[in-house]
């Protein structure tokens, strides 16, 4: 069961990663209708094709941004958005096959059925998630999807993907951890925090901050802007979401807290005697990660580093999971398996 939930998530990891580049490439929107079952199936002719092409033209991206497109480059990003929409298919049935499996032959433990059906279902409802996102870039004067949508979107996978890093580790047969409890609770902080911090990232890519004020450590001139420029829109709290230099600042603010609070975090972890090499590495990992950032800003977000700052993310998430996990171990699930 650990080795199933540990290869359900590399597929999620995959559909995140896949995921980031469809984005980058602007392809996400290539597609324009949902079809659960019969998309799985790809154009099998030329003139298959071209009706997918024709769907596409009538949406406002291509009107804006891709008036001329040939039909070549047209595949290429409908390849991008295909084969996203199939690895996240493939995820939902490498999770739901062996759970039916595992059930029928009794080795999944009663306290953990509930947490299994319930990772599935999130999995279900980030598929609806994932068309209704889609959909806000289909019609009206939008030419990429809502960042709102984007943002959930994200956030969403990664929690499932940290429910089932988390279930993984926890069927590691080990003995159960001695960590003082402030340790616990600081490293599913961080874990927490992380988490908030890749839906702030979405929302940077979803509003394009990051090819607005490209300077470090300044940001618009100061280290904190002006009030009146973080608080432009009505109503207040649409800046969080909507203005491109709260959106960054939000970003940047929460970076330095992160990296601040990980070296504490380590600190005491060394003190108290638990946990500290896996409190260095998260170190490691997220001082890497904030130096990524800053050349992705600087160098106006290429795709190169753009998708490196992304995987970075959801590596960096997975070494706070495991992490966390390790400190608050109970061993309650040793004993699973025929």
């Amino acid at each position: 069961m650990r080795l199933w939930l540990i290869a359900a998530a590399a597929m999620i990891f995959l559909t995140l990663v896949i995921g980031g580049a469809t984005r980058l490439t602007q392809s996400g929107l290539s597609i324009v209708e949902w079809q659960p079952i019969s998309g799985v199936l790809p154009p099998m002719s030329e003139n298959a094709w071209q009706a997918e092409f024709e769907k596409y033209k009538v949406i406002p991206q291509y009107r804006e941004l891709n008036r001329g497109m040939t039909l070549s480059a047209f595949k290429t990003i409908y390849w991008w958005e295909w084969t996203h929409r199939l690895v996240a298919r493939s995820t939902g049935a490498v999770f739901l096959l062996p759970l039916l499996f595992f059930l029928a032959r009794g080795w999944v433990p009663s306290r953990l059925r509930g947490r299994l059906w319930t990772i599935f279902g999130g999995g279900a409802l980030l598929g609806l998630v994932g068309w209704w996102m889609v959909s806000s870039g289909l019609s009206g004067a939008r030419v990429s999807v809502s960042q709102y949508r984007l943002a959930f979107h994200l956030t969403l996978a990664c929690a499932i993907y940290a429910a089932i890093v988390w279930t993984a580790q926890q069927l590691t047969p080990r003995a159960r951890s001695d960590a003082p409890k402030r340790l616990r609770v600081v490293a599913i902080g961080i874990a927490a925090l992380l988490l908030l911090q890749i839906y702030l990232g979405a929302l940077v890519a979803g509003t394009h901050a990051g090819l607005a004020f490209n300077t470090w450590p300044l940001i618009d001139g100061a280290f904190v802007p002006e009030a009146s420029r973080l608080w432009v829109i009505a109503p207040a709290w649409r800046n969080l979401f909507d203005n491109t230099l709260t959106v960054q600042f939000d970003h940047r603010m929460l970076a330095y807290a992160i990296w601040v609070l990980v070296g504490l975090h380590a600190i005491d972890a060394r003190q108290a005697r638990s946990g500290a090499a896996g409190a260095v590495v998260l170190v490691v990992a997220v001082t890497a990660q904030a130096a990524l950032g800053v050349a992705t800003l600087m160098y106006q977000a290429p795709i190169l580093l753009s998708l490196t700052h992304q995987v970075m993310a959801i590596v960096l998430f997975t070494i706070a999971i495991v992490h966390a996990e390790r400190l608050s171990h109970r061993g309650e699930y040793r004993s699973v398996g025929p």
